[in-house]
């Protein structure tokens, strides 16, 4: 008898409708992919629409009864942020909402409002696009961790990295402010009244494209190392768990099972006591308000 939750475990999703950022690769076409063959309507919500639309013919090879469609959302623009969630909330409402667009350990950019990248997108352009449609969203929102949240810190005097730059360290950062943002919207969610609940997930150790601005080494190791690690597939599904298990719970955090939360089925993950940290959760919060100058209202 087997535990844990796989893509095998996705019950029938027919008349349900999510949308899934970055959904043109890795773990969000996987996502998609298998919420799409279970009958769910998907928006994929990604930067390019050249890409997106290759995504969907690859899906449709699979899923010919697929329904999908695109939404422009570029998280490193906090105005294309805003015109994303301009579009949506002019369209039907969703079920779910599937945060898994991010960057991983890129060389030091900005966003176009001049936040460092990793910050900029997996964080602030995440908590800016939540809050601005969460009204819009009537089950769950699902945003994506990482193991790497265990050594983040978040500096508050040096969001642009203008200081010092050190591309895992940033990224920890930006992952441990996904799960402060989880843990905090939850919350708020339930002391307003919302049925709507908040739920965090990590993939483990998956090969995806987010591993190309690893150093070369890397790299070159990373296919000898898949067969300890997640696929893409694999990674998915905590997301997949996250966005339909039967007996999630708001505030739940899904990972892999196997040793070190590396790879395996999915089920329940261990979050630092700092990401559960009500006072920086809520700090977080009111920093992101004045960052994105996106006030979620609850």
């Amino acid at each position: 008898m087997r535990s844990g939750f796989t893509a095998d475990d996705v019950g029938a999703q027919t008349g349900r409708r999510f949308l899934v950022t970055g959904a043109n690769a890795g773990i969000g076409f996987e996502t998609a992919k298998i919420l799409a063959a279970r009958g769910a309507a998907v928006v994929l919500a990604c930067r390019e629409e050249a890409r997106a639309d290759a995504a969907m013919q690859r899906i449709r090879a699979d899923v010919p009864q697929a329904e999908l469609s695109f939404l422009a959302l570029d998280l490193a623009d906090l105005d294309q942020v805003r015109a994303a969630a301009k579009a949506l909330l002019a369209g039907p409402r969703i079920d779910v909402l599937i945060n898994n667009a991010g960057v991983m350990v890129p060389p030091r950019t900005l966003t176009k409002q001049g936040y460092e990248l990793q910050f900029g997108v997996n964080h602030l352009g995440t908590f800016a696009f939540t809050g601005l449609v969460h009204g819009h969203v009537d089950d769950r929102i699902v945003i994506t961790a990482s193991l790497a949240h265990k050594g983040g810190q978040i500096d508050f005097s040096d969001l642009s990295a203008a200081r010092s730059y050190q591309k895992y360290p940033r990224y920890q950062t930006s992952k441990l402010a996904n799960l402060l943002h989880m843990f905090e919207l939850d919350r708020r969610l339930g002391a307003a009244g919302r049925s709507t609940q908040a739920i965090g997930c990590h993939p483990g150790v998956a090969i995806t494209e987010l591993t190309r601005h690893l150093p070369l080494p890397l790299r070159t190791l990373s296919p000898l190392a898949a067969p300890f690690f997640n696929s893409a597939a694999q990674g998915a599904w905590p997301t997949l768990q996250a966005a339909t298990g039967a007996h999630v719970q708001g505030g739940d955090y899904l990972g892999p099972q196997g040793l070190g939360e590396v790879s395996g089925r999915s089920g329940a993950a261990r979050a630092t006591r700092t990401a559960r940290d009500p006072v920086l959760a809520n700090e977080l919060w009111e920093r992101s308000v004045a960052l994105t100058g996106v006030d979620p209202g609850i």
